[in-house]
């Protein structure tokens, strides 16, 4: 009998044993549950009393002596309380990977704490900060927003009796239709607004509408002149508008909507007669009238929550709204100039030193934008602080290396001692790599830190976030107290 024969005949014993075994299974399950049941019932019928929600106040069984509680051994010894950093041993553990030549012509090295002090700067001068520029606009979002504001999409009626009109809040992550499960941030939807709308205007005895819809928050222009002019065509970023579903991605192909708004207003159209009410004609741009009333609306996530996204996965049209936003709240002007102005206006107010930087957009896409190392150790700073509990959700939003965000495929190759250790910033253009955040070294110091090359040659992409990474890893790996 050959190989195969042998795999396909079964002794009769086995061929019974396989008829009674989903029999068995069952009955077993049944059994199980029936035992559950029974060992249940005299709670169930309120004949025993309630089990505590404690497990601490169980009382041990009778006989059973149990040893008293004591506090365990420390597993470190303390950190002395005016433990100084090196900065000698600061430059001897970053010595081996600062020179990197992948890094190319014009590498940034800095590293100091949260309180200030400067323990290595390179004297590179001013660098293209890439997305290290999103720490600065999330900065600012907070402390001249505040934390837990939201921003509403609202409906309204219109100058005339059929009008309504749709008005943009802003909001950087309304959908077109609900989460299929839980989302973070929590989003708001086109749907949910144009059903809540539809329910209004039916208690009201209405049933056609002429849609308006009103973007007017933002002004000027909505594609920064300050980035190249590929980027929205070859779908880098989309044209930045105060109305917009699903951040302008077109519904049926690639890239973005080239107007956003008015693309958004078909889509509550759409949803408006889906929810039984008939909308004449086309969506028109238009100003919502003073004071209309307000038929429906929706509520993006709180502030805190857009930054923290905008800073873990370096959501760029999540930083250039808040940038828009920190504009209307600062200066009336939610425009891409006025965003720029008031982020500066916000940070100064801070006390952060902006002197030989240019900003010139929220996300840092600009090539044209530059801060110096200062200037990013000076927000790490003064996120950190005990007295601007309103501003750590930028700290705590920091990606971890190995683990989380846009740091999740990063340092995987370097010291071990970086991951999960290391928080940090990434910055990331053509050419452009850099890293910004905090780590703890082996001692706990907490190191605040700007890695950056804004020279880097396109074939040693990889190698300079290698330096890059390796860099960060043997700051984490430092024993740099003094």
């Amino acid at each position: 009998m050959g190989r195969g024969d042998r795999r396909h005949t079964r002794a009769p014993w086995r061929s019974r044993l396989a008829g009674w075994l989903p029999v068995a299974v069952v009955l077993v399950v049944v059994a199980t549950a029936f035992a559950s049941f029974q060992l249940d019932v005299a709670r169930r019928l309120g004949w025993a009393p309630a089990d505590s929600s404690d497990p601490a106040a169980v009382a041990p069984p009778p006989g059973l002596e149990l040893p008293a509680l004591s506090s365990p051994p420390a597993v470190a010894a303390a950190l002395a309380a005016d433990t100084a950093v090196d900065p000698a041993k600061v430059r001897r553990a970053l010595a081996p990977y600062a020179s990197d030549k992948d890094l190319g012509k014009h590498r940034v090295i800095a590293v100091g704490s949260l309180d200030g002090s400067v323990w290595e700067d390179n004297g590179a001068g001013r660098f293209i900060p890439a997305s290290t520029m999103k720490l600065l606009t999330g900065t600012a979002a907070l402390e001249s927003l505040g934390p837990d504001r939201t921003f509403r999409t609202r409906v309204v009626a219109g100058k005339r009796t059929k009008d309504i009109v749709l008005v943009g809040g802003g909001d950087p992550f309304l959908t077109r239709t609900p989460p299929t499960g839980s989302s973070y941030p929590p989003q708001a939807d086109v749907r949910t607004l144009a059903r809540a709308t539809a329910k209004d205007l039916r208690a009201d005895g209405r049933h056609t509408v002429r849609l308006r819809f009103d973007d007017s928050l933002f002004t000027g222009p909505s594609v920064n002149p300050h980035w190249p002019a590929s980027y929205v065509p070859d779908a880098v970023v989309p044209p930045i508008t105060a109305l917009w579903v699903d951040k302008g991605i077109k519904q049926d192909g690639w890239g973005f909507e080239s107007d956003p708004s008015a693309a958004a207003a078909s889509v509550f159209a759409a949803e408006l007669e889906k929810a039984g009410i008939t909308v004449l004609g086309t969506p028109e741009r238009a100003t919502a009238p003073d004071g209309a009333g307000e038929l429906a609306a929706v509520e993006s996530a709180p502030v805190w929550q857009i930054v923290d996204r905008v800073v873990s996965v370096s959501d760029n049209e999540g930083a250039e709204i808040l940038s828009h936003q920190v504009g209307v709240e600062e200066r009336g002007d939610g425009s891409f100039a006025g965003g720029a102005s008031a982020v500066r206006t916000v940070l100064k107010r801070l006390g952060v030193n902006l002197a030989d930087t240019v900003i010139r957009d929220g996300s840092g896409l600009s090539r044209e934008d530059r801060l110096t190392t200062q200037a990013l150790l000076d927000v790490l700073s003064v996120d950190a602080k005990a007295k601007h509990p309103e501003l750590r959700p930028v700290i705590s939003a920091l990606p971890a290396a190995g683990f989380t965000g846009s740091m999740t495929g990063r340092l995987g190759d370097s010291d071990d001692a970086g991951l999960g250790r290391v928080r940090a910033k990434t910055g990331t253009l053509t050419g452009v790599h850099g890293l910004a955040g905090v780590t703890t070294d082996r001692d706990g110091n907490v190191l605040a830190f700007v890695f950056l090359a804004d020279k880097v040659k396109v074939p040693k992409t990889l190698g300079a976030r290698d330096a890059l990474d390796d860099l960060t890893a043997a700051l984490a790996a430092c024993r740099c107290s003094s």
